[in-house]
Formats: C-alpha cells, sequence, structure tokens
C-alpha cells in the first residue's frame, strides 16, 4: 500500500488496546505508522519494528523481523492481548495496514450484510416458527420440549465456530461460505417434509445450524482484514443484514403461512436464500494470506488472559438471554388477548426493525467512545427496558386473567378477555415500547461482541480468538430456551418468571464486561 493511501495499522487508535507510549513526533492523526507491539503496556524501543516503511508499504529493514532478541519477548505482560498461543509460543511481528474502507472492502462488507441476512435473519425469526409449529405440527409438545429445536439450531450455529474460525485463519472463507450455503438452503427445501419431532431437530436444528455457522463465521471474521479504525461502524453495517432479514421474514412468513401452506413458505424461502447466499459467497473474501502452515486445533489456552475469560462469560450471560424474547415475544402475545393475531406475529418484525438502528449506530458510537463502554451501556438498556417494561407487562397478565380450566399451561393459548380491557390497554404500550427499546439495544449484543473480541487479540489470531468465544458462548444458546420454557410452565404459563430469567442474564453479563474492561484499563473512564 502506498504510503499516501488512507489506512490504519494496529493500534492507530488508542482505545483499541491499552495506551502505549507515543513517539514525541507521531505521524499526522490517523496516519500512525506502529507495529503490533504498541498494543503491550510497556513498549520499548528494543522490542518495536521501525516504524520506518518503504513506499510500498513494506518494512524497511527486514532484519529485525529476523532478530533473535529475546528481551523483547520477555517485556511481554502475559496478560497482554497480542499474545501469541501457537505451535512457536512467540509474538508474530509483522506490520499490518488495514485499508479502512476502499471499493474491495466496502463489497466485502455487503456480502457480509447479505449473508447474514440469510442465517441471522432466519434466527431473528424463530419466535414465528415457534409460535406456529406449538399450534400446528407440533402441538401435542410442550414449548420447553419444542425449544429444544431451536436451541440446538442457534447452539450448533456458533458452537462449530471453534473449528471454523481457526480454518478461516488458514484456508480463507470461500470452501466455508459454500459449504454454509448449500447446508442452509438443503434445510429450507426439506423443512416443509416434517412432520415429527425428531425430524425437525436434524433438519432445522443441525442442517440448519451447521450451515449458518459456515456462513456467519467467515463473514464476520474477514471485515476483521480491512478494518481497524472503523471496525465496529464496518461490522455494525454487516450485522444490520440480520436485523433487516429479521423484519422481512417474519413479514413474509406471516403472509405465506395462510396463503400456500408451511411447506411451500419453507421452499420459497430457501429460493430467496439461493440468491443472497451466492453474493455472499462471491463478495466475501479475505485480504491476509492464509497461513498454510497455521495450526487450526482449538486451543483454550487463550483463556487464561483474564480480559478474555471475563469477555466470554459476559458474552455467555448474554447470548442466555438474547434469545428468550425473540423466541417467546409472539408467543406472550397470543396468550395475553391484548392485541390481535395478526399484531402479535408482527412485534418480531418490529423488535428487528428496531435492531436494525441497533445493529449500526452503537458500532459508530463505540469507534469514538470505545467498544467495552458501549457494550456495557447497551446491556444495562437491555437490562432496564426488560425489567421496567417487560416484567410489568407480564405480572399485569398474569393478575388480570386466567387460563381457562383444563389448557396446557405452556401453549401459547389466548385467555379470556371479557374483563381484562382496561388492562390490555396498558400491557400493548408496555410491549410495544419494550420491543422498539429492546430491539435498539440488543441490537448491539451481536455487532459489538467482534469488535469486543477484536480488541483483546491481533488480527491474524481473530478468528480462533472470535471462534473459541462463541465455543463457549453456544452452551448458553443451547440451554437458554428449554430454561426458559421451563420457567413458563413452572409459572403455570404466566411469563413474568420469563422475564425476570431474561433480566439476571443481562445483569449478570453487564458485571462481566464491567470487569473484563477494568482488568485492561482500570475502574476509571478510558475510550476502551
Amino acid at each position: 500500500m502506498n504510503k499516501s493511501s488512507k489506512g490504519s495499522k494496529p493500534g492507530s487508535v488508542a482505545p483499541d488496546f491499552a495506551r502505549p507510549t507515543i513517539p514525541s513526533n507521531p505521524e499526522p492523526e490517523k496516519e500512525y505508522n506502529l507495529s503490533h507491539c504498541e498494543k503491550e503496556h510497556d513498549i520499548t524501543e528494543k522490542g518495536c519494528i521501525s516504524s520506518q516503511t518503504e513506499k510500498d508499504g513494506s518494512i524497511s529493514d527486514p532484519s529485525i523481523l529476523t532478530s533473535g532478541d529475546s528481551d523483547s519477548n520477555t517485556s511481554l505482560s502475559s496478560s497482554a492481548p497480542s499474545q501469541h498461543y501457537g505451535d512457536d509460543g512467540e509474538s508474530q511481528q509483522e506490520e499490518v495496514v488495514y485499508p479502512e474502507g476502499g471499493l474491495q472492502a466496502w463489497l466485502v462488507v455487503l456480502g457480509s450484510f447479505l449473508g447474514m441476512f440469510a442465517c441471522f435473519g432466519l434466527m431473528n425469526s424463530i419466535g414465528i416458527f415457534q409460535a406456529y409449529l406449538m399450534r400446528n405440527q407440533l402441538s401435542n409438545y410442550s414449548s420447553s420440549t419444542i425449544g429444544w429445536v431451536f436451541s440446538l439450531y442457534v447452539f450448533l450455529s456458533f458452537f462449530c465456530g471453534i473449528q471454523i474460525g481457526p480454518v478461516f485463519d488458514k484456508h480463507g472463507p470461500k470452501l466455508l461460505l459454500f459449504s454454509g450455503s448449500v447446508l442452509l438452503v438443503a434445510s429450507l427445501l426439506l423443512l416443509g417434509l416434517c412432520k415429527e419431532l425428531w425430524h425437525f431437530m436434524l433438519t432445522f436444528g443441525v442442517l440448519a445450524g451447521l450451515g449458518t455457522s459456515l456462513i456467519f463465521t467467515p463473514a464476520v471474521s474477514a471485515i476483521g482484514h480491512f478494518f481497524m479504525r472503523k471496525r465496529g461502524n464496518a461490522t455494525g453495517l454487516a450485522a444490520a443484514g440480520g436485523s433487516t432479514g429479521g423484519v422481512v421474514f417474519p413479514l413474509m412468513l406471516q403472509k405465506l403461512l395462510p396463503a400456500v401452506g408451511f411447506a411451500w413458505t419453507t421452499r420459497i424461502l430457501g429460493f430467496i436464500f439461493i440468491g443472497f447466499c451466492g453474493a455472499c459467497v462471491l463478495l466475501v473474501r479475505s485480504r491476509l494470506p492464509p497461513s498454510p502452515g497455521g495450526n487450526v486445533k482449538p486451543d483454550i489456552r487463550i483463556f487464561r488472559d483474564k480480559a478474555f475469560a471475563l469477555a466470554t462469560a459476559g458474552v455467555f450471560a448474554m447470548e442466555w438471554g438474547l434469545f428468550i424474547p425473540i423466541t417467546y415475544l409472539t408467543s406472550y402475545a397470543l396468550s395475553t388477548g391484548a392485541m390481535s393475531e395478526q399484531f402479535s406475529y408482527q412485534l418480531l418484525a418490529l423488535l428487528n426493525a428496531g435492531s436494525c438502528v441497533g445493529r449500526w449506530a452503537p458500532g459508530w458510537v463505540a469507534d469514538r467512545w470505545g467498544r467495552f463502554n458501549t457494550m456495557v451501556l447497551m446491556l444495562l438498556l437491555c437490562l432496564i427496558s426488560t425489567l421496567a417494561l417487560w416484567l410489568p407487562a407480564t405480572v399485569l397478565s398474569a393478575s388480570s386473567s386466567s387460563f381457562t380450566e383444563g389448557i396446557d399451561h405452556t401453549l401459547p393459548h389466548r385467555r379470556d378477555t371479557t374483563d381484562g380491557s382496561a388492562t390490555h390497554s396498558v400491557i400493548t404500550p408496555l410491549l410495544i415500547v419494550y420491543t422498539l427499546i429492546f430491539g435498539l439495544a440488543s441490537g448491539s449484543n451481536i455487532s459489538l461482541t467482534p469488535v469486543c473480541v477484536g480488541q483483546l487479540c491481533r488480527t491474524e489470531e481473530y478468528g480462533r480468538y472470535y471462534a473459541t468465544c462463541y465455543a463457549a458462548v453456544s452452551i448458553g444458546t443451547l440451554t437458554g430456551i428449554p430454561i426458559a420454557g421451563a420457567v413458563l410452565a413452572a409459572c403455570g404459563g404466566n411469563y413474568w418468571g420469563v422475564a425476570v430469567f431474561t433480566g439476571g442474564c443481562y445483569l449478570a453479563s453487564v458485571i462481566c464486561f464491567l470487569g473484563a474492561r477494568a482488568v485492561r484499563v482500570g475502574w476509571g473512564w478510558e475510550m476502551f
């Protein structure tokens, strides 16, 4: 890259890592020419690569890269984000220049957007499938049992990343994206043939889960090859594709299901996914060359970094709570009788509409105020909105009416609404406001997680760190929805327990992210 071209290098913005000591005569803003070792708390002249580059962007003194100076390695903090846990155990000291834009970079963002539109749009629509199956093909099962179909789907979507991330680091995204597209489309084309619970477990839970993981892991990771300073904004724009799909697909399902039936509805979705996934395969690429000699085995030693371990715990708790409203909000609205069946299904589209803004706007703010700072604020907003809006609505609906005697309390049957019109007039606005605010705040849960993880590691290790994080987090996605279903049954079909559980998950997430932030920059205000 020419020296005059726009780009950034690791650490060119202080909030990305622990604050280094900047040379007294730095280059103009946004053009700092520093090496990876600037990420450490203590930087010595001896341990850093010379910032002088040739006009073509190469390092002016290649001998620096091969020097056997052990002092520079031992001076690194054990908890530093750039610590390398590869086979050689040494930090790779090479200079990486980030384009921070340009046609190729934004085409990658577009391709990632289209991939997210398909895979996360489907994931954000599972509440529609849950409510429909509870009333039709799987009406003989409890909500907790049906929830295992979708929890398995979400679990595999994240868990498989523990191997997919390192494979991306080694071979790039193309084969992964193509394989994921085939599996996801096949899942939707076969879904219409399912009749029994185990059919849905295999077709949707396993096939769609594997396909989603193969698409979203490389699609997100590839953005990190092109952006550092603007990574939060770029990732947020791409992640907004999932929310956009989450608006479109519920509205499509609402119209198609009664018109053409379940089988043809899922087939139509499959045909649509061919176009979106195909474009994703064509547009997404990696910039850093693959490393054929790299190690693709998962390495849990990354958790030695306390900040990374706490951040992973925070994401675990966050994902535990995130999919509960997405899955049960429509069922709750149907159970209250406070709104029509049509509008109950549209609530999920309303939530995802708020999430569209929530995927992008917090990323833009995070690049200016700090990624962890913004994440904590958004998690607090999720917590407050759940306890201040959804919980009161569930308490009101529980106290205003009761289920008809003999009806299974775990199913979203409508309540007797003869004497509850006054209460319903309160529940409806509470639920609408909660849906919008939670959608806005929770949209950042997915878009900010990659940039927060990326702030704790080097770019060439990003796929491994991100995948390892979500491999642990996937346990939460596997158990969160069934636990919420069990809580629902234990509360006699009333949703106040589900709201309390969701709020508790977000409280735990806030505490963990604050702890991870404190490990790196302390408790005072820092742009981190």
